[in-house]
Order: C-alpha cells, then sequence, then structure tokens
C-alpha cells in the first residue's frame, strides 16, 4: 500500500494544470514519502487532460483518471479514491490557492493526532488568507448558513485541502448519497461528523492564483441549492 494518496480534481485546468503537477509532485517527492498523485479529470472541454498525461509522463508518481462528461467534484473525487490505494488521503484543489507544502504539514498533524480528518480552515486564528472582499464575503455567508443548518462545530467546509485516514474516508463515503458539486464538502463532513470521526481543523495560507473577482452567480445558487438539499435528506 502507497504511504499517501493526494487526489486533484480538475475542470478546465488547462492553462495551468502541467506545471500545477509538477509542482506537487516535486514538493511531496522532496520529503521522501511514497506517494501518488491522481488527477480526475472531470470531463473537461480543454486541453486539460492533454496537459496532465503530459504532466505524468514527467513524474512517475502522477496518474491520471478521465471520462468524457462533466459530473463533478463530487463524482472526481469519489473517482479518485476508488483509483487510490493509499493509506491516507488527501483532497487538493487544483489551482494551487493552497500551496501542496500545507498538505505534509497536515499528514503530520494527523498522524501525530491520531485523528481521522484534518481539514484546512480560513477561519481558523492561525491562518493567513488573501482573496477579494466580495469573495471573503460569500465564502463567510456559506459558512453561516452551514453552522445554522448542521450545527456542526467547524469554521470552514469548503476550504479545497483535507487529508483523511483511508478507513474512514471508505466508511464515509459508502454512507452518503451521491452528491456531485461543491456541496460534497459539506455531505462528506457531515456524515464524518455523524459517524463520530475525529475531526481537527488546521490553519492554512491561501494566495488566489487566478484573478477571481468572485463565484458565478450560477456557481453559488447551485451550491446553496445543493446545500439545502443535503439538509432535508440527512
Amino acid at each position: 500500500m502507497t504511504e499517501f494518496s493526494v487526489i486533484i480534481p480538475a475542470y478546465n485546468e488547462g492553462e495551468t494544470i502541467f506545471q500545477n503537477l509538477i509542482t506537487v509532485s516535486k514538493t511531496i517527492r522532496a520529503e521522501n514519502i511514497d506517494f501518488e498523485i491522481i488527477l480526475v479529470d472531470d470531463g473537461s472541454s480543454d486541453n486539460t487532460f492533454a496537459e496532465a498525461k503530459r504532466a505524468s509522463e514527467h513524474s512517475k508518481e502522477i496518474r491520471v483518471v478521465h471520462y468524457e462528461h462533466n459530473a463533478g467534484k463530487g463524482t472526481a473525487f469519489r473517482t479518485g479514491f476508488e483509483n487510490s490505494c493509499g493509506k491516507y488521503i488527501a483532497l487538493l484543489d487544483a489551482d494551487l490557492d493552497f500551496h501542496p507544502s500545507q498538505l505534509l504539514k497536515m499528514l503530520n498533524m494527523l498522524q501525530q493526532t491520531g485523528s481521522d480528518i484534518v481539514i484546512g480552515s480560513k477561519y481558523h486564528p492561525e491562518s493567513k488568507v488573501n482573496y477579494p472582499f466580495l469573495r471573503r464575503i460569500m465564502s463567510k455567508g456559506y459558512a453561516f448558513l452551514v453552522k445554522l443548518l448542521f450545527k456542526m462545530p467547524f469554521r470552514d467546509t469548503q476550504s479545497g485541502i483535507k487529508v483523511f485516514k483511508r478507513e474512514i474516508l471508505g466508511s464515509v463515503l459508502s454512507s452518503m448519497t451521491k452528491s456531485k458539486g461543491y456541496a460534497f464538502d459539506v455531505e462528506i463532513l457531515l456524515a464524518a461528523y455523524k459517524q463520530n470521526a475525529h475531526i481537527i481543523e488546521h490553519p492554512v495560507v491561501l494566495n488566489l492564483v487566478k484573478n477571481r473577482l468572485g463565484f458565478p452567480v450560477k456557481m453559488v445558487l447551485n451550491l446553496f441549492a445543493e446545500t439545502i438539499k443535503i439538509r432535508f435528506k440527512s
């Protein structure tokens, strides 16, 4: 069994995915860990698949999984897990707003504390975040909604950097309905919380790589709708 599997869902990240995958690979390899990187191309309409395959030719630890139609982050992460063999599993957003060096700190915390899950939190007192005011407001508004609906003690469910023990992740995924989109982060933590998993938050450094002023309106509406749906299914 591999020590560490890093799952990276990607949709239309062709401009940057080659270099980002190489960065993840070099960062983790420097720590002398037995690892694999699983890039899941979530039905991209650009050259994400080709660029990811090109990265895999430069690093034997990179594997690429591809399917034709966009199915959402939840489906991509499940697919990555099904193709992984790590004792510990990480979720990392493809844009690298969170540098992969933070994964190693989170893995170390998980191992030292015996926790089941470590989640990056933008609202941890020690976090350092740099992103636009509008996005910050929407993010805090969504965090408030999640707190109101689910009563979980976590300050941030949505950050794209998390580390799991394989056993708990397998148990959690098998107990969930199949959320496909961005609300998948909420559902996976809710399912783990209901199973009394030991979950801790870790500070993060967030620097937006792309010049994004906010979420597309359609994405925001879909996220809220998916979240409400999870509440009434739970």
